[in-house]
């Protein structure tokens, strides 16, 4: 079956990093900022290592400075991932990311809310946010984050996570905030296993209590991890168009999502930053479907298992499961 057909489901995408590049030019003119060297020839972003991505993130995020710019940033992804197949997706957003910019945290959901229910309007998609403190930022950046989440409720941001250099702070010092968003009623899950190794997952398990890893291929380098992984049910939030843009893995063959999902893991495909590592989530079903052999039905299970792992209310996963469900499998072409 053509992955294009498949309803599609996507967790971990972080919005400033699913900017595409026209956006990005429109808005740098309109407020007078300096574009040079962030774009290749060909307009595509232009990085080399994760250093220079991370700095190349950063100044793109730079020209978003109303709650307008933000509305258009994500009616324009959720309208794409629309037009993918996708019926749900959860955006990773940054309050640090706003504030730097000058912006509110309630002014930055409300923008965002307002662009996820205008897409929500035209095409049917659902969609819900999920705030994340950066670790490197210190422990208690990462609960000021928590607590501002908890203070402005809002009924799209639903979720509560960690993002930022795995190689700084370990996750028991960011125990408090997980424990302040978990008695607030938000979804947890936190990256581990991309940058940092597999003993970076399991310190997430142990001390932030989640359920779900952002990225956690690493977990593939110790057998007993993968194995506690599959036992507990841990949902994974794959990214491998990302993996392998990064350096992770040479190439798709060589990553490690079949072998996890073989081994009995829970596994989700997602994007991340799409036009950073020029991807989209429709690619990534594709690539791994290709790459891996995969047939309809696994397809299908992955977008499964991202609805039941979703951070919403029950009502509105079982609207999602029946629209996958009842979605027309087609013969192989």
């Amino acid at each position: 079956m053509k992955s294009d057909v498949i309803p599609k489901a996507e967790l971990h995408v972080h919005i400033e990093g699913a900017a595409m590049p026209d956006l990005v030019k429109r808005l740098a003119a309109k407020y007078g900022i300096d574009s040079a060297g962030l774009f290749d020839s060909k307009g595509h972003y232009a990085w080399t290592d994760f250093s220079s991505f991370l700095s190349c993130y950063d100044r793109a995020s730079q020209v978003f400075r109303t709650p307008e710019d933000y509305m258009a940033l994500s009616e324009t992804y959720f309208r794409m991932l629309a037009a993918e197949g996708a019926i749900y997706a959860e955006i990773t957003i940054s309050p640090d990311h706003a504030a730097a910019a000058g912006l509110s945290y309630a002014d930055y959901v409300a923008g965002l809310a307002e662009g996820i229910e205008r897409a929500k309007t035209q095409t049917g998609i659902e969609g819900r946010m999920i705030a994340i403190g950066v670790r490197h930022f210190g422990s208690g950046a990462v609960e000021r984050v928590a607590e501002q989440v908890i203070s402005h409720g809002h009924p799209l941001v639903t979720g509560f996570g960690l993002a930022g250099d795995e190689r700084s702070g370990h996750p028991a010092n960011f125990a408090r905030a997980f424990r302040l968003a978990a008695e607030g009623g938000l979804g947890l899950t936190a990256h581990a296993g991309e940058f940092g190794g597999p003993e970076s997952i399991v310190a997430a398990l142990d001390f932030l209590r989640v359920r779900r890893i952002g990225h956690g291929v690493r977990a593939i380098e110790d057998k007993g991890l993968v194995e506690r992984i599959a036992k507990e049910g841990i949902v994974l939030e794959v990214c491998p168009g990302s993996n392998v843009a990064l350096g992770l893995y040479t190439n798709l063959r060589f990553h490690p999502v079949n072998l996890l999902r073989r081994a009995g893991c829970r596994i989700t495909l997602n994007s991340d930053d799409p036009p950073f590592f020029r991807t989209t989530l429709g690619n990534e079903y594709r690539s791994c479907s290709a790459t891996f052999g995969w047939d309809g039905e696994v397809q299908r299970q992955i977008t499964r298992t991202a609805i039941e792992a979703a951070f919403c209310d029950r009502q509105t996963k079982d609207r999602l499961l029946k629209k996958l469900a009842v979605t027309e499998v087609r013969p192989p072409e």
